[in-house]
């Protein structure tokens, strides 16, 4: 386990070619983050990994820079596979290895669901070098035999506490199986429940473990304010936060799909600049969902847990947790939203009296009291 050891201080001490640093320069990356540090020299030595550090802390270009830097791009076939679990998070994983690309862009190819398989099928055929995809889809190209995964070398599960958890588990091992053994494997999570570690080991071989925050609970840079609240003032305070917002973008998380279009329709008919972010969208209004909320237009984000990861916008001031999250993990996800990369951010949770018992559960998963106080109408 690699709990406290050195890691490279800079990118200039890392073995990466000069088109790699030229890139990360563009991109105004001048030192490496703890987790990129520590991280990055083991994988590009060949050593598997598993890497737990909390979100904004740079795991994304933890393993894409190393994924870029074994790509051969004289042989057109599939060299890395990144998993991960959400749309969102995928066009986000693509755009960073996109950037440190030198050469097409089409190196890098996108695999989600919600969209035609075709413009996939035909990049595929092409000859990708590095995949970026979900489970359910990726699987499908595997079936279909448009997707060969004989030549993989790296393969990563990003976020891995939820590629390995019941929903997506067995689309992931069936992936795997695709995969030759002798791979090079990298898992990444905010969180690592021990499961996830006991499942990494039928498929990491002699994995070192960087920890760089052991604590579940959210960033120290993130202010908590729990609330117990009745059900029926939630709204009235949700809008009484709104009315205090300072111009920094803020999310809503409710529970449900339906719950969530509602939330948002009530708000957008009281004149706030909102948006709706579930799971039942179209790809094409997710996208346009986002483009609005990270351009200012609607600056407002109302969704359910499926903003909770992947979800990369500068800036955010504020998570409010309408309703809880089922467990510490989504929890810690959802908070981590803001407060990214030291910055500073604050999260605000209700608690009713129906949520007592689940909100118990998540203090203790986390191992955490929160400090809490009633809520009182201001003004």
């Amino acid at each position: 386990m690699d709990s406290s050891g050195e890691g490279a201080g800079t990118f200039a001490g890392m073995a990466l070619r000069g088109a790699t640093r030229a890139a990360l320069a563009g991109m105004d990356i001048v030192a490496p983050t703890p987790i990129q540090a520590r991280t990055i020299p083991l994988l590009l030595a060949g050593r598997d990994v598993i890497g737990q550090a909390r979100t904004g802390s740079g795991k994304t270009l933890a393993f894409a820079v190393p994924a870029v830097e074994g790509c051969d791009a004289s042989k057109r076939e599939v060299q890395t596979l990144v998993l991960v679990p959400t749309r969102e998070l995928a066009i986000q994983v693509a755009g960073v290895a996109s950037a440190l690309v030198e050469g097409p862009r089409s190196t890098v190819t996108l695999l989600y669901g919600g969209r035609s398989a075709r413009p996939e099928q035909a990049a595929l055929k092409r000859g990708a070098r590095i995949v970026v995809g979900t489970p359910g889809r990726t699987l499908d190209h595997l079936r279909e035999g448009i997707l060969d995964l004989r030549a993989v070398r790296f393969l990563v599960l990003d976020e891995a506490d939820e590629m390995l958890d019941k929903g997506f588990a067995r689309d992931v091992e069936a992936i795997l199986a695709h995969s030759p053994s002798e791979r090079q494997t990298a898992l990444f999570s905010a969180t690592m429940p021990r499961w996830v570690a006991d499942m990494a080991k039928k498929h990491l071989r002699d994995p070192v473990t960087v920890e760089i925050d052991r604590d579940l609970g959210a960033p120290p840079t993130v202010e908590h304010q729990v609330y117990t609240i009745e059900k029926a003032d939630k709204m009235g305070a949700v809008r009484t936060l709104l009315d205090e917002r300072d111009g920094d973008p803020i999310i809503v998380f409710g529970r449900t799909k339906h719950g969530v279009k509602k939330l948002a329709k009530q708000l957008d008919s009281m004149g706030y600049p909102v948006a709706a972010l579930q799971g039942n969208l179209r790809q094409n209004a997710r996208e346009r969902v986002m483009k609005d909320f990270r351009s200012g237009a609607a600056p407002i984000l109302v969704a359910t847990n499926v903003a909770a990861r992947g979800l990369d916008v500068e800036g955010i001031g504020q998570v409010i947790n309408f309703d809880l999250p089922d467990s510490e993990q989504l929890f810690t996800h959802r908070v981590g939203r803001t407060g990214r990369m030291g910055r500073t951010g604050e999260a605000i949770t209700f608690v009713t009296s129906e949520e007592e018992r689940k909100w118990r559960e998540i203090e203790r998963g986390l191992g955490r009291r929160f400090a809490r106080k009633p809520w009182r109408a201001r003004g």
